[in-house]
C-alpha cells in the first residue's frame, strides 16, 4: 500500500497519553519514511467536520519527542458525536439536512488522507470505522488505525488502555495532599471523588497506588502522625454494592476512634440512586451529546457526603475531585513504554493497510495487534475478583458484594 498522507486525530476527554501518542506517531513515521506527510485535525472530529488541520512541518518532526513530556493534546479534543445531527447543526458544524458522516468522509477524501489514526475511546474509534466503511462504499480506500485512550480502562477487549496507569498514579498523588487535610478540623470527613462513569478501575487502582505510598512512609504515633488517620476507610465503585446503614455504622466507629474518615469514591458509584432521587424531585438530569448524564451536574461526591455526614457525626466535610488533575498529566514511565509499543504497531499496521484498534487482546492471550472495530465496545466493568483488589477491600474492612 502506498501511503502519501497520514492524519492524526485525538477525541473525547483528555487522558495522559494523547500528547505522547501524537509525538510517537510523528517520530515513527518520520524515521520510517520522511516523505509521508502528516497532518493533525484540530479538536478531533470538530476539526474534521470544519476542515481545520495543521501540517506537521520539519521542526515539528525533528522535535516530536518533546511532545512526550507533556500532558493534554497538542492538536486538541472535543466531544462530537457524528450521529447526533441536531447537536451538530446547533453547534454550526454541519448544515440542516447534511449527514455528518458523509461530510467528514468527504473531507478526508478532499484532504487526500490515506491513513487516519484516531486516539480515543470506543466512540471515537468505532466512528472512525464507520467513516472508513462509507469511503470504501464510495470507492475511496482509507486505512483507520486507532489507539485506545481512556483513563477508565474500560474498552472491550483491550487489557490496558493508554493513560490509565498514569491517571491512577496522579490521583494517588492528589490524594496525598487532600488527605493531609484530615487534621484541619475535628471529626473530618474527606471524600476523594475519582473519575469513572461505568468502571471503577481508576478509583481502585488509585487507592492501591495511594496505599502503596502509605507503606513506604515512616509514622510517629506519639507525635500524632499515624498510618490509620492517613489510610482509606471506604472505597466505593460502580461494580460493588453495600449497605449504606451498615457502612455508616462502621465509619462512625472509625470517626469516634481517630477523629477522621477518608473515602475514595468513583463518580459512577450510586449514580442510579442519585438520578432516581433527582427525577422524583422533579429535577431534569442534564446529558451530553452522547446521551451520558453530566456527572458534574449531579455531584456524586456531594450526594455521598450528605448520606454519611450526619450518620457518622462529621463536623466538617471536604469533597475534592482529582479528575482534571490526573487526566491532563504527562505520561508516566509505564505508559510511555506501552504507548511506544502501540504506536509502533499502529504504524506497522497502517503501512500494510490493516485497520483496527491497537491493543493487547484479552481474548487472544493478550496478543498486541490490530483488533477488529466490530469487537470494540465500551463500559467494560472492573474485575473485582482480582487478588490485589480483594486484599485492598479486606484490609479496609468494608463489607461489600459484587454487582455482577
Amino acid at each position: 500500500m502506498t501511503v502519501r498522507r497520514v492524519a492524526l486525530l485525538t477525541a473525547g476527554g483528555f487522558a495522559p497519553c494523547l500528547s505522547t501518542a501524537v509525538g510517537d506517531l510523528i517520530k515513527i513515521y518520520t524515521e520510517t519514511d520522511p516523505n509521508i506527510e502528516i497532518i493533525g485535525y484540530q479538536y478531533g472530529y470538530h476539526g474534521l467536520l470544519t476542515g481545520n488541520y495543521v501540517v506537521f512541518d520539519a521542526a515539528a518532526r525533528e522535535n516530536a519527542e518533546v511532545l512526550t513530556r507533556f500532558g493534554g493534546s497538542p492538536i486538541g479534543n472535543s466531544r462530537v458525536k457524528l450521529t447526533n445531527s441536531q447537536n451538530l447543526v446547533e453547534r454550526g458544524l454541519i448544515r440542516e439536512g447534511e449527514n455528518a458522516l458523509e461530510v467528514a468522509a468527504e473531507n478526508l477524501r478532499r484532504d487526500g488522507v490515506d491513513v487516519l489514526h484516531t486516539i480515543g475511546g470506543d466512540d471515537t474509534n468505532t466512528t472512525a470505522a464507520d467513516l472508513a466503511a462509507y469511503l470504501h462504499e464510495n470507492d475511496y480506500e482509507l486505512t483507520v488505525v486507532g489507539l485506545p485512550k481512556t483513563i477508565d480502562n474500560d474498552i472491550v477487549p483491550i487489557r490496558q488502555s493508554l493513560g490509565a496507569w498514569t491517571a491512577a498514579e496522579e490521583a494517588a498523588k492528589f490524594a496525598q495532599n487532600v488527605i493531609g487535610e484530615h487534621r484541619s478540623n475535628p471529626r473530618m470527613l474527606i471524600i476523594h471523588e475519582v473519575m469513572g462513569r461505568n468502571c471503577g478501575y481508576l478509583t481502585a487502582q488509585a487507592a492501591h497506588d495511594y496505599r502503596a505510598w502509605l507503606d513506604t512512609q515512616t509514622w510517629v504515633p506519639s507525635a500524632g502522625l499515624t498510618k490509620e488517620r492517613w489510610d482509606i476507610h471506604g472505597l466505593y465503585i460502580p461494580e460493588i454494592t453495600f449497605d449504606l446503614d451498615v457502612e455508616a455504622s462502621r465509619l462512625r466507629k472509625i470517626m469516634d476512634e481517630q477523629g477522621n474518615v477518608n473515602i475514595f469514591l468513583s463518580e459512577g458509584a450510586g449514580v442510579k440512586e442519585i438520578i432516581e432521587e433527582l427525577i422524583e424531585s422533579g429535577i431534569e438530569v442534564e446529558r451530553d451529546p452522547f446521551g451520558h448524564v453530566k456527572l458534574d451536574t449531579i455531584n456524586p461526591g456531594q450526594w455521598f457526603a450528605k448520606q454519611f455526614a450526619q450518620a457518622i457525626g462529621a463536623e466538617k466535610v471536604m469533597v475534592q475531585k482529582s479528575g482534571y488533575f490526573s487526566r491532563s498529566a504527562a505520561s508516566n514511565a509505564r505508559d510511555l513504554e506501552l504507548i511506544g509499543q502501540m504506536a509502533a504497531m499502529a504504524v506497522e499496521c497502517a503501512l500494510r493497510g490493516e485497520s483496527g484498534v491497537i491493543g493487547n487482546d484479552e481474548e487472544d492471550h493478550d496478543l498486541l495487534k490490530a483488533i477488529d472495530f466490530k469487537r470494540i465496545a465500551g463500559a467494560k466493568p472492573f474485575d473485582v475478583n482480582q487478588e490485589w483488589f480483594q486484599q485492598t477491600m479486606d484490609s479496609i474492612g468494608q463489607a461489600w458484594q459484587s454487582q455482577a
